[in-house]
């Protein structure tokens, strides 16, 4: 490259003037309940319908011989429980077999606990419980096996350990009744031993840590329209949601007829997940938990204005909102602070933030928002409500949604953009076509009125080019400039969605993929783990010619931004090239005195539409490296060469 095209990619980074804080809760992370991210996903539970609370009572099993359902049985809200007896004669079976979530995945080595809720009315029964494989060419379908002798007439809660001598991604779990006495089964379940944090009726290891991996700054839950529900009767409703796993009703998925293109009948919400689990879940990562509850509305995308709550009929989701604030930071001697400690968690979680209304637009929305933050102002002054713009990221139902935040004083405001690869590498020049877009969105908001939560976001390629390749992470890294250099607008972001079942997805791309045994995490995941591990405590104004640095005229598909770490002491830049040649850039750090060496970490690929796979999980990673920091009279230098289509990033003492 010339000196004279070298010269335009000098970027000036002045490390003595912090600007704007960025705010720990910068980079976070978004869980929704689609793509079966909660039940055969993050929820270490093996058993589908475990209660036979579906619509379809025994839907996901298979019964066989004398099987009865009954709806007394010991919990109100799951009443649902089988009675399997005798077959009525000694060469044939009475049982049932569970399908799982596409199979249920075992490991060789691993121990996987058993419980049931029985009865046996006569005194004594037994059952075999039994992991199988049903397609074997082996002798026996069961791979391993326990007996269980149910030994009350009352109900009561028994568990075994199987211990798996082998590694089966799809096999079921089949019990059979091995006396002839009847017996009562309920809450049918099975779990890992080893769950994150070793906890019962706990999360699946791989995935949970995978989101501790990332070091999100906040963690928002239960998800978007799954919050307001296909009706409201369907909506997520918390209360619902905590106290024991056995006694939690099952609630029928938002997303379980939505796309009937790919349609999953079996797509309900065990609700084992729940807020307190989001709520520990939060703590453990390291996240403030922000969670979103209904502000009235059922979905308006599918549904008209007369499927709401009224005005007058609010009372109840508004103290939906003001106690869980009390189950989340209230004493124990408060009726729903006194639910948590109960669940073993007397010590507040420590609530800052609250969302009302998930992707709600127009007057329908303000009016009821309006209200809640009434209530919720007046009960809790501290806490921060997040509103929402609506589901465009631009337009005129967009601006009106942002005119009616600013009356209503939002703390902040969630913007939702799924956007293709043009929005996302707009420039000013570019603005009229796609409206406020790509990484100097930000850069003319007004720094007075309510914060920015980016809370949904990811690039979707054009001309149904959806998947996790390599290129739209790139342009999500470039984007992600702009939001930094803005942190004094721009106080919380999440990419959307976080999970998928590679068996069970309906939506992508999405941040991680998994399948029964293995997981893999998606190039943009990567992209936000190296913005969230690296977010800095401040931003340092970095320019190209006295601009900054978002492919505006002359930038060549550069983009950069710069962050100091007060803790450390270290400079943080990000350049990320889009262009499909290398760049020559140099990081004049002003202000930085003697020579150094910087550590890098680089996200570099040739394949454009490649993308990393549970075969190959690691195909497309952040590779660690240095290069010299050279002292000069009145700053010290970085020249370096960035890759094409790319994402650097550097740390300096």
């Amino acid at each position: 490259m010339g000196i004279s095209a070298q010269a335009q990619h000098v970027m000036d980074v002045n490390t003595k003037k912090l600007g704007a804080p960025v705010q720990p809760t910068m980079y976070g992370l978004f869980f929704e309940d689609i793509n079966f991210a909660a039940d055969g996903g993050l929820y270490g539970e093996l058993v589908k319908n475990r209660s036979f609370e579906f619509a379809q009572p025994y839907m996901g099993w298979r019964v066989f011989g004398r099987v009865e359902l009954k709806n007394d049985g010991p919990f109100e809200r799951c009443p649902h429980y089988v009675v399997l007896n005798d077959p009525g004669h000694r060469e044939r079976r009475t049982g049932l077999e569970n399908e799982g979530f596409f199979g249920i995945g075992v490991e060789k080595g691993k121990e996987y606990r058993f419980t049931v809720w029985a009865r046996a009315p006569k005194g004594s029964s037994q059952i075999r419980v039994q992991l199988i494989n049903p397609s074997t060419m082996e002798e026996r379908q069961e791979f391993v096996q326990q007996k269980l002798d149910i030994t009350s007439t009352d109900w009561k809660k028994y568990e075994i350990i199987l211990k798996s001598p082998r590694t089966e991604a799809k096999a079921q779990l089949r019990i059979f009744l091995s006396s002839p006495n009847s017996v009562c089964l309920e809450h049918i379940s099975l779990f890992p031993v080893d769950t994150y944090k070793g906890r019962e009726n706990g999360l699946r290891r791989d995935l949970a840590e995978a989101l501790e991996d990332v070091h999100p700054g906040v963690f928002r839950f239960p998800g978007g329209c799954i919050v307001e529900g296909t009706t409201l009767d369907t909506r997520y409703q918390w209360k619902n949601t905590i106290g024991p796993v056995e006694n939690r009703p099952t609630n029928r998925n938002r997303w379980e007829d939505t796309f009937d293109y790919r349609y999953f009948a079996d797509y309900y919400q065990s609700y084992g997940l729940g807020f307190y689990e989001f709520f520990l879940l939060s703590e453990d990562i390291g996240a403030e938990p922000l969670p979103v509850l209904s502000v009235g509305l059922a979905c308006q995308f599918q549904n008209g204005p007369d499927a709401h709550a009224a005005m007058n009929e609010l009372d109840p989701y508004i103290q939906d909102c003001l106690d869980l604030i009390e189950f989340a930071n209230g004493d124990v001697n408060t009726e729903w602070g006194k639910k948590r400690a109960e669940m073993g968690h007397p010590a507040p979680f420590n609530l800052k933030f609250i969302g009302v209304g998930n992707e709600q637009w127009d007057d329908l929305y303000y009016d009821r928002l309006e209200v809640f933050m009434k209530a919720i102002r007046a009960k809790y002054p501290n806490i921060k409500i997040v509103g929402t713009s609506g589901p465009d990221s631009e337009g005129k139902m967009f601006e009106k949604g942002w005119q009616a935040m600013r009356r209503l004083k939002a703390d902040l405001v969630d913007e939702h953009f799924y956007r293709n690869e043009d929005w996302f590498l707009a420039t000013p020049e570019g603005k009229s076509k796609y409206g406020n877009c790509g990484a100097m969105r930000y850069d003319t908001y007004d720094r007075k009125g309510p914060k920015v939560f980016a809370g949904e976001y990811a690039c979707h390629g054009k001309n149904k080019h959806k998947w996790n390749h390599y290129e739209a992470s790139i342009l999500e890294a470039a984007f992600m400039t702009g939001m930094e250099r803005n942190a004094d607008v721009v106080y919380m972001t999440a990419y959307a969605p976080l999970f998928a079942h590679v068996d069970g997805w309906q939506w992508r791309p999405d941040l991680i993929w998994f399948d029964n045994l293995r997981s893999f995490r998606s190039v943009s995941y990567y992209v936000q783990q190296m913005y969230a591990q690296n977010c800095g405590t401040n931003v340092l104004p970095l320019t190209m010619q006295g601009r900054p640095v978002g492919n505006q005229d002359g930038q060549d598909g550069l983009y950069a931004s710069a962050v100091s770490d007060k803790p450390s002491g270290e400079i943080i830049v990000k350049v990320v090239n889009t262009s499909r040649s290398a760049q020559d850039v140099t990081l004049n750090l002003q202000g930085l005195k003697g020579d150094h060496q910087a550590q890098t970490l680089t996200l570099s690929h040739d394949g454009m539409d490649d993308e990393n796979t549970l075969d190959n999980p690691t195909r497309i990673t952040p590779r660690p490296g240095t290069c010299a920091v050279t002292a000069g009279k009145k700053a010290a230098t970085i020249e370096d060469k960035v890759p094409p289509m790319s994402f650097r990033l550097y740390r300096i003492k």
